[in-house]
């Protein structure tokens, strides 16, 4: 191999290693956040609730529908031995929904505790961030098998989390600046509509955000493998102190 040889190798090292690290990150984020499947569950309540509302403006038949259609994805997950995670929030989520919906008899209100859950969840996402532990990391630090790792020895990381974890706060206040308002103005069934469409587009903004951050930040540490390492090491030492005694 000549001199000239050697930078282009390294060059196509890097690109490799670029390449597999957003490899890693776009399966991290489509396993954390769900994927297609994902986002159709978290639609489909909801969708199937303002079109019967729209249809016949009955809000039981509405509920009713909206409720077991959310069950029926778990059902189906659990028949296909998948995980349950994504439907089971949407089950609760629409639940939480239709006991609000009932009491009031408001069916505007069906949407309420998921408003909250998002106004909730974005003030988390600064919070947490400010406070050095942002969010986003907690949530993927396990996917990437890094767990906490990058708050103290991956620096580069943390900075990509915290930026990841600012942008879907304030993507997600965003949603709800649009939402609250329409909530008091908007009759039921265009305020449905409105909170639909605004369902997936903040969604994909923030994971794709989320994606750039983390593709130009430093690999994760894999901890895991850290302990399996050293557990193998151990015990080729007790090996070799065994052999020696």
């Amino acid at each position: 191999m000549t001199s000239l040889d050697k930078p282009t190798e390294d060059a196509q090292r890097d690109a490799q290693d670029a390449q597999d690290s957003r490899a890693v990150t776009e399966a991290a984020l489509f396993e954390a956040f769900g994927g297609l499947r994902g986002m159709i569950e978290t639609v489909l309540p909801g969708l199937l609730f303002v079109t019967i509302f729209t249809i016949n403006k009955d809000l039981h038949s509405a509920a009713i529908a909206a409720l077991g259609v959310s069950i029926l994805l778990v059902v189906v997950r659990l028949v296909m031995k998948d995980t349950v995670k994504h439907a089971f929030s949407g089950v609760f989520g629409v639940a939480f929904g239709v006991v609000f919906a009932m009491m009031t008899g408001n069916a505007k209100d069906f949407y309420l505790p998921g408003m909250l859950y998002t106004l909730g969840l974005a003030l988390a996402y600064i919070v947490t961030t400010l406070a050095g532990v942002p969010l986003i990391g907690l949530i993927l630090g396990p996917v990437f098998k890094e767990n906490l790792s990058w708050r103290t020895r991956n620096p580069g990381r943390k900075k990509a989390y915290a930026k990841a974890s600012y942008a879907w706060g304030l993507i997600l206040l965003a949603k709800c600046a649009i939402l609250f308002p329409l909530y008091w103005w908007a009759d039921t069934t265009q305020f449905g509509w409105v909170l639909i469409a605004l369902k997936i587009p903040p969604f994909l903004l923030a994971v794709w955000l989320t994606w750039v951050f983390l593709a130009k930040a430093p690999p994760p540490i894999d901890v895991f493998a850290e302990m399996e390492a050293e557990e193998k090491a151990e015990k080729e030492r007790q090996a070799a102190a065994r052999s020696v005694e």
